[in-house]
């Protein structure tokens, strides 16, 4: 009997499942990103079985695109809980990322402005549906450096005076209210942000978390792009109503300042 013969007359119920198809190349490097984004929130080790349940994919996948990490140093490995975190690769890449960018040459203008304000100072570029901040007072190792943007100061700026490519207002996720001040309605957030372009600053009083005031203006390039954000911030009676000119003015020239650091000198506006 040839192979065809015997194939047709095999029971549907024996036939041979075809072979699971291991994930492409572009699949298997988006999963690997997104393995090393499940360490944003600055929390504890994460297990094999915490990294699929974020990622939403079988315990055997996870484990092997955390094996792939581990020998590849993007990850190391707590071998008493088998735990995993974030490895010395990704530290060298965010080093070298912190010095090509000039933000070494942000600290002394961030420390001099919260010295002047008493506030902290902090500096922030977008990723995705986030601020990140890159510099300042906030960059410690139990906080958090990643921002929603609808609800920050930092945010505001980022998106009023958005990069070429950046998503729009619609991208972004489920606006989560964080106080009963949050902004959660996205034509109420366009107006919030058309209000930042008019005044060229951005507040945030009480949107993020109860009793935190925040100040943020754009450090922007020749174009007429927010490059990355500026923000001092404190308390509503440290950033009062009476001293908030005197805030938005030092933040104002500690931007200006930046934009000379930061930006090449092609991509600085007229008279920076």
């Amino acid at each position: 009997m040839t192979d065809s013969a015997a194939d047709a007359l095999r029971p549907a119920s024996a036939a041979v499942p075809p072979p699971a198809r291991a994930p492409s190349g572009a699949q298997a490097v988006r999963r690997a990103l997104d393995l090393l984004h499940c360490f944003h929130d600055n929390g504890p080790d994460l297990s094999a079985s915490d990294l699929a349940r974020r990622l939403e994919l079988p315990m055997s996948t996870a484990h092997r695109l955390a094996r792939t990490l581990l020998a590849a140093d993007f990850l190391e490995q707590d071998f008493r809980t088998s735990r995993y975190r974030l490895g010395p690769a990704v530290t060298e890449l965010g080093r070298l990322s912190y010095h090509q960018r000039g933000l070494h040459l942000a600290a002394p203008e961030l420390a001099d402005l919260a010295e002047r304000t008493g506030a902290t100072a902090d500096l922030a570029l977008r990723s995705g549906p986030y601020a990140v901040i890159v510099a300042g007072g906030s960059v410690t190792p139990k906080v958090g450096l990643r921002r929603p943007l609808h609800s920050t100061a930092l945010g505001k700026v980022l998106l009023a005076w958005p990069r070429p490519g950046d998503p729009d207002l619609g991208s972004l996720p489920p606006l989560h209210a964080f106080t009963e001040r949050t902004i959660v309605e996205r034509d109420a957030l366009r107006a919030e942000l058309a209000r930042v372009r008019e005044d060229g600053h951005a507040l945030n009083d009480g949107e993020s978390a109860q009793g935190v005031r925040t100040l943020a203006v754009p450090v922007l390039d020749r174009a007429g792009h927010a490059r990355f954000a500026l923000a001092v911030r404190g308390t509503p009676e440290l950033i009062t109503a009476a001293a908030l000119p005197r805030f938005l003015e030092r933040a104002l020239s500690c931007a200006r300042a930046l934009e000379v650091l930061l930006l090449a000198p092609a991509e600085r506006r007229d008279g920076t």
